[in-house]
């Protein structure tokens, strides 16, 4: 399984990024979700679902930052669209999860808590980590699901993953 991103100069263009225009911030911050490609899935995926994680965060703020969780993707969706996370009726063909804006520390407003929310390093170049998981099945998942609900719910279902580092200037 394999996974295409288009970047920009090495890096995740930025409009899907904190150097995102106003029109593409969703509470403030970068709402826009990237286009990306999957191919060579194994035989029997019926879903696929992905996590974007930012493990450059570590020292930042003490844990790996959640960007994105996303599950129940159809299968046919090798080509996933631009902004499949805030438009309406794409995004109601999958599930979405709980994002680290919904943190107890420092939460964002609530619109910004689930689905993709941009890259937005704060002190240097961070590598955000696409892993996307073809399963077998569909996972029961509701939006705004927790990360150890993903982790849980995927057990025994994962046929393939792939992983791709995007890069982020900050």
């Amino acid at each position: 399984m394999q996974i295409k991103v288009d970047l920009e100069r090495g890096c995740l263009p930025d409009r899907f990024t904190k150097h995102a225009a106003a029109a593409d911030l969703v509470g403030g911050v970068p709402g826009r979700s990237f286009p990306f490609a999957v191919s060579d899935l194994p035989a029997g995926t019926k879903t696929l679902a992905l996590t974007l994680v930012d493990y450059d965060s570590i020292p930042v703020c003490g844990f790996a930052w959640i960007h994105w969780l996303a599950a129940n993707l159809p299968a046919s969706w090798t080509q996933v669209p631009e902004n499949a996370s805030r438009t309406p009726e794409l995004a109601a063909k999958f599930v979405q999860g709980k994002n680290s804006n919904a943190n107890r520390f420092a939460p964002r407003e609530p619109v910004t808590q689930v689905g993709y929310t941009g890259p937005q390093p704060p002190d240097k170049r961070h590598d955000y980590t696409l892993t996307v998981y073809a399963l077998d099945a569909a996972l029961p998942l509701e939006d705004g699901y927790w990360a150890n609900d993903f982790r849980r719910a995927r057990q025994g279902h994962v046929l393939a993953t792939a992983q791709l580092a995007l890069p982020c200037e900050a």
